[in-house]
């Protein structure tokens, strides 16, 4: 198991980590398996999707925030963050990805993204490849 430490700089941003965990695959010397990924954070989610046009990262945000709003929770009263809270828990924190000839068994166009609902913060994804 290792960990990926990741830097946010913006409230809402959508970062590839795909060469990151590629990495990781291809130092664990394991031809086929799995990847499982983890961000045990409740205001950031782990999705994959294409990474070929950063347009869509910002489209998935635009989306997302038309759908959830900021302000208007009953949370929001805490901390101000429920729509971060809401956002990471319809995308989820976590992802499976098949390995074979030890590497990621991705699409064409996707890559594993880190959804950032609240930040910037220092955001932590564990890697699990067996």
């Amino acid at each position: 198991m290792q960990e990926l430490i990741i830097k946010t700089k913006k409230r809402q941003e959508v970062i590839d980590i795909t060469n990151k965990v590629n990495d990781i695959v291809k130092k664990s010397k394991i031809k086929e398996g799995l990847c499982f990924l983890y961000i045990p954070h409740a205001t950031a989610a782990i999705t994959i999707n294409e990474n070929a046009d950063p347009n869509l990262c910002l489209d998935f945000l635009d989306a997302l925030n038309k759908l959830i709003p900021q302000g208007i929770w009953k949370h929001d009263k805490i901390d101000n963050n429920a729509d971060a809270h809401i956002k990471s828990a319809i995308i989820g924190p976590s992802e499976v990805i098949p390995i074979k000839n030890s590497k990621l068994l991705l699409g064409t166009w996707q890559g594993l993204m880190i959804c950032e609902f609240d930040g910037p913060r220092e955001r932590r994804v564990i890697v699990e490849v067996k």
